[in-house]
C-alpha cells in the first residue's frame, strides 16, 4: 500500500493511495475467518464452516469490509504522517477518487481539520450605536391595545345585531349532504366575532343576526384541515344565536392592574407603563441588533480575520445554498439545471462566496464564544422553545419534540450562543 499525504493548509489535508488487490483480499480472508468462526450454515457444524464457503456466501458484504478497512488504515497512517489529532478532524473524509481496477484501488480523499484562528482586538469591532427612545404616544397606544385585549363582555344595554368584536353564545349543527358529522354540534358555544376561530367565511356570515335567530351558514372545509374526512367538502351549519355581548370600555383602574401584574401587589397604573415603555424599548433593540447590529458585526469579522478554512465543510454549505435557491425555483427554472452540469457549477461559484463567509462566521463564533466563556446549556435552550410556542399559541411540547425529531437544537442552541457573544461585543444588556 503506497500512501502520500500533504498538509494543503493550516485546515486541509489530501491523501493519494494505492491499496494493492492482495492487502485487500488479505483483509477479506482475516474477515472471513472471524465470521466463520460463530456462522450457521446447514451442513457444518458451528464454527468449522470452511472460509471458502463463508467467502462464497458473503462475498460482497465481506469486499466492502476489507476496503474499508483499507482506507481506515490509509486514514490512520495519513494522521500520523501528518501529526494529526483525531479530535481535531471535522466530519468524514471526502473522497475525490476511489477508482476500482483489477489488480488495485486508486483512491484520493481530502481530511478537513479545524481551523486555526488568532483574533486579537475583536471588541474594537463593536457597531456604535444610539439608544432607542420610547415616545409616550407610543406607550399610551400599546396600554389602549392592552387594555382592550383584557376588557371583559358585558350584556347589552339596548338589543341590537351581532356586530364583529362582539361575543356570540349559539347552538350550531353541521351538516355535510345533510348528514351530521362528528364534532359539528355545540350548544352555548361562546365565540368572539372576528377572531377568526372558526372556519373562513363562518364568522362574517354571523353578522348581522338578532338574539333568538337561527340561520344556516355555508361554508367549505379547507383542502388542508385536519380532519381528512372533511378537508375541502361543504357544510352547512345551522346557528342559533342565543347572546350578545359587548365589549365593556377597559380603564386602568386597580383590579386591571392586579389582572396585568398579578405578582407585584404594589403594582399601580404607573408600574404598568413602567412595563411597557421597557416592552417597546427591548422591542426596539432588539430589531435594531437583528437588522443592522448583528450584521454590521459578522461582516467585521470576516472581513478582518483570514484563515484557513476545512473545504469539506464550505462545500457542505454551498450545498446547502443552492437547495434553498432550489425550493424558491419555479419548475421550469429547475428544468434549466437537470443534467446541466456547466450550469450547476456556475450556480456554485455564485454561492461559494457567501458560503464561505457563513463558514467562517461560524467558526469565528465559536472560537470566540470559547474565548469569552459563553455557553448555553440544554435547558436554556428548551426554555427558550417552550417560551416562543406559548407566545405563538402553540403547544410547546409537541414544537420541542419536533426540533427533537429533525435534530434542529443544535442550530438553535448555536444562534443563542451567537446572540449572547455579540451582545456582550457590542455592549448590549440581556
Amino acid at each position: 500500500m503506497n500512501i502520500t499525504a500533504t498538509k494543503t493548509d493550516a485546515a486541509n489535508a489530501s491523501v493519494v493511495a494505492t491499496i494493492d488487490a492482495s492487502d485487500i483480499e488479505k483483509n477479506l480472508n482475516k474477515a472471513a475467518k472471524q465470521v466463520a468462526k460463530t456462522a450457521s450454515v446447514d451442513g457444518f457444524r458451528k464454527g468449522k464452516v470452511p472460509v471458502a464457503k463463508i467467502k462464497q456466501m458473503y462475498r460482497e458484504q465481506l469486499q466492502q469490509d476489507a476496503e474499508n478497512e483499507a482506507v481506515q488504515k490509509i486514514l490512520e497512517e495519513a494522521k500520523k504522517e501528518l501529526d494529526i489529532n483525531s479530535a481535531d478532524i471535522i466530519a468524514d473524509p471526502t473522497f475525490k477518487k476511489f477508482d476500482k481496477q483489477d489488480d488495485k484501488i486508486d483512491v484520493e480523499l481530502v481530511i478537513s481539520l479545524r481551523p486555526t484562528i488568532e483574533a486579537e482586538d475583536y471588541k474594537e469591532l463593536a457597531p456604535t450605536y444610539e439608544e432607542p427612545t420610547v415616545e409616550e404616544s407610543e406607550v399610551e397606544e400599546r396600554l389602549e391595545t392592552l387594555l382592550s385585549s383584557n376588557a371583559s363582555y358585558v350584556e347589552l344595554e339596548e338589543k341590537r345585531a351581532l356586530e364583529n368584536d362582539d361575543q356570540a353564545n349559539f347552538d350550531f349543527v353541521g351538516k355535510i349532504d345533510g348528514v351530521e358529522f362528528d364534532g359539528g354540534k355545540a350548544e352555548g358555544f361562546e365565540l368572539v366575532i372576528g377572531s377568526g376561530q372558526f372556519i373562513s367565511g363562518f364568522e362574517d356570515q354571523m353578522v348581522g343576526m338578532e338574539i333568538e335567530e337561527t340561520k344556516d351558514i355555508t361554508v367549505t372545509f379547507p383542502e388542508d384541515y385536519q380532519s381528512a374526512d372533511l378537508a375541502g367538502k361543504e357544510a352547512v351549519f345551522t346557528v342559533t344565536l342565543n347572546n350578545i355581548k359587548e365589549k365593556a370600555e377597559a380603564t386602568l383602574d386597580e383590579d386591571m392592574v392586579k389582572k396585568l401584574i398579578p405578582n407585584d401587589e404594589n403594582a399601580t397604573a404607573e408600574t404598568v407603563k413602567e412595563k411597557i415603555t421597557e416592552q417597546i424599548k427591548s422591542e426596539k433593540m432588539s430589531k435594531l441588533y437583528n437588522d443592522e447590529l448583528k450584521p454590521q458585526l459578522i461582516d467585521a469579522l470576516v472581513e478582518k480575520y483570514d484563515f484557513a478554512l476545512p473545504q469539506n465543510i464550505v462545500e457542505q454549505e454551498i450545498d446547502a445554498q443552492i437547495n434553498n435557491r432550489a425550493r424558491e425555483m419555479s419548475e421550469d427554472e429547475l428544468a434549466q439545471y437537470k443534467d446541466n452540469e456547466e450550469k450547476i457549477n456556475e450556480l456554485r461559484e455564485e454561492v461559494r462566496e457567501v458560503a464561505t463567509n457563513s463558514v467562517k462566521a461560524t467558526f469565528l463564533v465559536d472560537y470566540l464564544a470559547k474565548k469569552e466563556g459563553i455557553t448555553v446549556n440544554d435547558q436554556e435552550v428548551s426554555q427558550t422553545i417552550y417560551y416562543e410556542a406559548m407566545m405563538s399559541g402553540q403547544d410547546p411540547q409537541e414544537v420541542i419534540k419536533y426540533y427533537q425529531e429533525n435534530n434542529l437544537l443544535p442550530a438553535v442552541k448555536m444562534g443563542m450562543i451567537e446572540d449572547k457573544l455579540f451582545a456582550k461585543i457590542i455592549g448590549i444588556d440581556q
